[in-house]
């Protein structure tokens, strides 16, 4: 069976659970004969943009996009999309979109639409990007790059087969620092890799996805209070109008894996950009637990303390640790046999280091000492607005057709690592990755 087939396959079937469909136009997902080339792009042409997703986080992203095609008169925002009409009614006024809808297929059938920003629940995610690609779009798309497995083959396999530009919405990795860590190891600064360490920590009531619940809104509710909750759904179970459930989805297995795919996406990508060559874990385990008090148990499924301890063919192991009820941070850092490389001294994977650090061990070899030397080696970091970085470098990509800074091969390796350690801990148990065959197992892969 051919991967386009495979991947209708994919989109029907998840079609079928949890939402009886409305009306809407047909995208390319369900007609072969609907697919789109998408546009040419010339050199004084502007990128035509439109948000799918426009709570917080879209947004804000959506906002990156609107400043950067106002400075530079690349791009504008011409459409918008959200289940929630106040939200996409803000972002029609404030963008000045030509159109607002609650229905993401209504965008997708424009073929004078060039690129989306997909920043919707994590739900959501694979399903528009495949269908945004196969409509001839490129994809900004916000981490977690998708929400399972199979997801991320079907995702890997259409920018292989469409040549679409995708660029993973973790601007983290478009931080100096990993790019520069990238290469300090490429030239042997740190000998053979051993581990890589980092956390993701933080102690506050919004930051545990506690976010404004907008008391008036709801599917029963007139106007812009409308929240169209079927859609909302999509694949996920059918439940109830649930408030709790939709203004703060991060807390529910349905709809995200909470700190692993929200937080550990960005400490787990730029650690696979720094390696230089990618790559797909062999055995994951998981643990944490509800430890956070009282204030942490009500209306949540996720943990707010989590770690995770993946081992890798290459002969390596990765050891991630965070709290959302404690925010010290530890070291972001990469171990060698000779060296260690220190990114991050503070440890916020997020925020800006002004050099990293290479400290070679005292047990150093001969051969590293002679060329190093035995003392830190500091290594100055260029301080960028990452953010600005990352969207100027996908629209740049979408005219040059070059592969982006978190393209989605570097990015399927990150997803991996991190839905494999929300499985290991929902299951309590240790999961290996078979590569070959892209499957998770709980037994080990024979050569």
């Amino acid at each position: 069976m051919s991967q386009q087939s495979n991947r209708r396959n994919f989109l029907k079937q998840a079609a079928g659970v949890g939402v009886a469909w409305k009306a809407a136009p047909a995208v390319a997902a369900a007609s072969p004969a609907a697919k789109m080339s998408g546009r040419i792009l010339g050199a004084n042409d502007r990128i035509r943009v439109a948000c799918i997703g426009c709570g917080g986080r879209g947004h804000y992203v959506t906002n990156v996009f609107f400043k950067h095609g106002q400075e530079t008169n690349s791009c504008e925002i011409v459409a918008v999309c959200d289940v929630y009409q106040k939200r996409a009614n803000r972002s029609k006024t404030e963008y000045k979109a030509e159109m607002a809808t609650l229905d993401y297929r209504e965008i997708l059938s424009r073929r004078d639409i060039d690129a989306v920003i997909v920043a919707t629940p994590d739900h959501w995610h694979a399903r528009i990007a495949l269908e945004a690609m196969d409509t001839g779009k490129d994809v900004y798309l916000e981490k977690p790059m998708c929400h399972t497995i199979e997801e991320v083959k079907q995702l890997m396999q259409t920018v292989a087969e469409t040549k679409r530009i995708v660029q993973v919405g973790s601007q983290t990795t478009s931080g100096d620092q990993w790019h520069k860590a990238k290469k300090a190891i490429a030239e042997g600064m740190i000998g053979k890799h051993i581990m890589s360490q980092g956390s993701y920590h933080r102690n506050s009531l919004e930051g545990e996805w506690n976010w404004r619940i907008d008391p008036d809104a709801g599917p029963d509710a007139k106007g812009e209070n409308y929240v169209d909750w079927k859609m909302w759904l999509g694949p996920a179970p059918k439940r109830p109008w649930n408030p709790d459930r939709f203004f703060r989805f991060r807390k529910y297995w349905d709809y995200s894996g909470g700190i692993a795919t929200d937080l550990f996406f960005h400490v787990a990508a730029p650690m696979n950009i720094c390696w230089g060559e990618p790559q797909f874990p062999a055995k994951v385990v998981a643990s944490g637990g509800i430890y956070g008090g009282e204030a942490f148990l009500k209306d949540r499924e996720v943990p707010d303390t989590f770690h995770l301890l993946a081992e890798y063919a290459q002969g390596f192991s990765v050891v991630l640790s965070s709290s959302m009820a404690n925010s010290q941070h530890i070291p972001g850092l990469i171990r060698g046999k000779d060296a260690s490389l220190i990114m991050v001294e503070h440890g916020r994977f997020e925020g800006f280091a002004p050099y990293i650090t290479v400290r070679p061990e005292r047990a150093a070899s001969p051969a590293y000492k002679e060329r190093f030397g035995v003392e830190e080696i500091k290594i100055p970091v260029d301080n960028v607005d990452t953010m600005k970085a990352h969207v100027g470098n996908f629209l740049e990509c979408m005219r040059t057709r070059k592969k982006p800074t978190l393209d989605v091969e570097t990015a399927a390796r990150a997803q991996v690592l991190i839905t494999m350690a929300v499985q290991s801990y929902r299951q309590g148990k240790v999961l290996y990755f078979d590569e070959k065959r892209f499957r998770v197992t709980d037994k080990p892969v024979s050569a």
